[in-house]
């Protein structure tokens, strides 16, 4: 019998806005803005988080609309678009790892436009990293409400449904946002580690070679074919792929972690100690969880030692 061996996180996608501007937006607004996106592409969260600080600064700093036409149009100040720099700031500030900050941004740009599906969508993933998966969900499901094309909603709620132990529901999910966009990689591993945990190994493999063939360098997608191979049996392939995804990412947890026990079940002690010396280094709360994991590495390599 095949023992679960490997652990398999998911991870929740944030949607960024595109400029989109009114009339009374000040060119200095649009301009701090696009800086702010130019900074988050280069990695630079610190210096995205101060450009769109000053577009909020600039452009909230225009006169209330009358009560008519902000009822008409959703919108509780003259200009929309200081909702798109919160939600971008929330994005940024999510990224840091300051999901309360993060939080916070998405409600004040919900605050001036009620209807934003994105800023919905973005809070259900900071409510989600605070541990309040009731509200995640309940904002998953309304920006999907608002905006029923949004594919990165189902992907993110087939997220939360994996991770609540819903599989068949996080599949639906995935099937969804692929059959509205398939030119994006998210949704296909996502489903593949979905299709681990449903036990579909080749499936997965399927979802995570698509994946890589739309985002090639992503560590996350090499992990998770390591995982589906190990689980197939095929060590020294599933070992490839783990040492690409920490080629990719040095710091990437899981992969260590699914390295060592695959070389554990190889026979090679050394090389998988190396691994959980570094998974426990990067993360040492993982202690017992890899204990146990290494009793059952070490079970399987007894059975196929068996003649």
């Amino acid at each position: 019998m095949r023992r679960c061996l490997i652990h398999v996180g998911l991870f929740v996608l944030l949607v960024l806005i595109v400029v989109s501007a009114s009339a009374q937006t000040p060119n200095s607004a649009i301009n701090h803005y696009r800086d702010g996106a130019a900074k988050v592409g280069k990695g630079d969260l610190d210096g995205a988080i101060e450009e769109y600080s000053r577009a909020i600064a600039i452009s909230s700093r225009l006169a209330p609309v009358n009560s008519a036409t902000a009822e008409a149009n959703n919108v509780r100040v003259v200009d929309p678009f200081t909702a798109n720099a919160y939600v971008n700031r929330g994005v940024a500030r999510y990224r840091k790892g300051d999901f309360e900050g993060a939080k916070s941004d998405f409600d004040s740009a919900l605050s001036i436009r009620p209807g934003l599906a994105t800023a919905y969508l973005n809070r259900s993933a900071s409510k989600r990293a605070l541990g309040d998966w009731t509200g995640a969900s309940a904002d998953i499901d309304k920006a999907i409400s608002i905006d029923p094309k949004l594919f990165e909603a189902y992907s993110n709620r087939g997220a939360l449904k994996h991770d609540m132990g819903d599989v068949a529901g996080a599949l639906a999910d995935f099937d969804k946002a692929i059959s509205l966009n398939s030119k994006v990689a998210e949704p296909f591993y996502l489903r593949g580690y979905a299709l681990i945990s449903a036990k579909n190994y080749s499936g997965a493999v399927a979802d995570f070679d698509r994946a890589m063939k739309l985002t090639p360098e992503m560590a996350l997608i090499y992990q998770g074919r390591g995982t589906a191979l190990m689980f197939q049996g095929q060590l020294d392939k599933a070992i490839a792929d783990f040492n690409r995804a920490i080629e990719l990412q040095p710091g990437i947890v899981w992969a260590h972690f699914n390295r060592g026990l695959a070389l554990l079940v190889k026979g090679d002690e050394v090389a998988a100690q190396f691994d959980f010396d570094r998974c426990l280094k990067l993360r040492p709360s993982l202690r017992a969880e890899l204990e146990q994991r290494i009793e059952v590495a070490r079970e399987l390599r007894k059975e196929k030692q068996k003649p």
